[in-house]
């Protein structure tokens, strides 16, 4: 209780030190276990969506890029895929499902996409899931309807039975507006892909679309697919891109995501070496405030000495101070990490139309505020050792 009662009456007595500290160490607690989840959880669902397609098809290029842009909505298309390729690949024995997908133009920046209501009926985006309908009902494929994701939905105000005109290219230009009126006639349930970021209407009517070119309206942007066997794809992968050069067969999506993040793992590793240089600077911090208010609290270690108090109640007392400090620092960071979470996620969702589950369990957050404290209690040792060191006479000398 003794020991206790120093504590308290000495972090009272310093409130305003001991509050700016711990807010320091809540910054770099924070960051650090931001930094950490959103590092392994981004990689995590972006290798791991693939809104239920094995592989894409498309014009020659780099299989990453054909990924972002049929997967994510992220790229410009590389090209057209002519529409004997596609009959070609549907008709493939090893293709289990071939969906054909049409880019080129945006709603007020939200990216419009042409394609089939068999990307909607025949698969599952995950295991057990298929895309749903919040309300309405699917675009008729010879009609001038749109199936609106759920965050574009949400973003662009739009309702069942809304119309709009669509505007030419992937960026928003409102001097290059369609001529075409399109009416919404469903939205999509939240499924946590890209697909609810994006304008669905039907494949057609995107290829015959006013301002586009009409030899190759019959074209496609890319093609979806579905494989038989995993076997499929690496023959696919031989034919498309060892023995052809036209087309390029992105296959496994989810291999060709962790390159992606195995390249830019630097960026990473330069978040985390920022967070844990903070956290050393927090913790230096508690160092500096304790061992500056060392020479005012003489007197009253003194005083505690003579009272009774033993050396080694003195060096517990510090460096448990500290210790606490660096606790009440980790519980405001959670309020940091937070924080930071929601708005790394809304950046991310508003990008990609993915969801980060960045508010479930990580081992980081046990080991980043375990860590954070002890780093602080060590950081007591030299003031602990400094009261240890306390001359009892000398202290207690009548003040001048």
């Amino acid at each position: 209780m003794t020991l206790l009662l120093i504590i308290r009456r000495s972090l009272r007595q310093h409130a305003f030190s001991t509050t700016i500290t711990a807010l320091a160490i809540a910054l770099a607690g924070g960051l650090l276990m931001s930094v950490w989840v959103v590092k392994e959880q981004a990689q995590k669902t972006f290798t791991q969506v693939n809104t239920g397609f094995d592989a894409v098809l498309g014009a020659r290029s780099s299989k990453l890029q054909l990924v972002l842009n049929a997967i994510f909505h992220l790229e410009a298309s590389p090209g057209n895929v002519a529409s004997a390729d596609f009959e070609f690949i549907k008709k493939h024995p090893a293709v289990k499902l071939a969906i054909p997908i049409a880019v080129g133009d945006n709603l007020r920046g939200f990216r419009i996409v042409g394609t089939v209501p068999e990307l909607f009926s025949d698969v599952e985006y995950a295991t057990g899931r298929k895309f749903s309908l919040e309300g309405g009902k699917l675009f008729d494929p010879a009609a001038r309807e749109a199936v609106l994701g759920s965050f574009a939905a949400q973003k662009l105000r739009l309702k069942i039975g809304d119309e709009f005109h669509p505007f030419h290219g992937l960026a928003f230009d409102e001097k290059n507006q369609h001529a075409e009126t399109y009416v919404v006639t469903g939205v999509l349930a939240p499924s946590n892909t890209p697909a609810d970021k994006v304008v669905w209407i039907p494949l057609h009517g995107l290829q015959t679309m006013t301002g586009h070119d009409p030899k190759v309206a019959t074209d496609v942007s890319a093609v979806l697919i579905q494989l038989r066997s995993p076997a499929a794809g690496f023959m696919l992968d031989l034919m498309y891109n060892k023995q052809g050069n036209r087309l390029t067969f992105a296959y496994p999506i989810g291999a060709i995501m962790a390159e992606l993040f195995q390249k830019i793992s630097w960026f990473d590793q330069v978040l985390t070496l920022i967070a844990y240089l903070v956290a050393l600077v927090s913790a230096a911090g508690v160092l500096a405030a304790i061992y500056n208010s060392m020479a005012a609290r003489r007197r009253d270690i003194a005083i505690l000495r003579a009272l009774g108090a033993g050396r080694l109640l003195l060096f517990s007392a510090i460096v448990l101070e500290s210790a606490v400090i660096g606790a009440l620092g980790m519980l405001a960071a959670f309020a940091v990490y937070a924080g930071i979470l929601t708005g790394v996620s809304a950046v991310i969702r508003t990008q990609t139309g993915v969801l980060l589950e960045t508010f479930i369990y990580n081992p980081v957050m046990w080991w980043a505020p375990l860590g954070m404290i002890g780093l602080c209690a060590l950081c007591g040792l030299l003031p602990a050792w400094k009261a240890y060191r306390t001359d009892l006479a000398e202290n207690l000398s009548p003040l001048s």
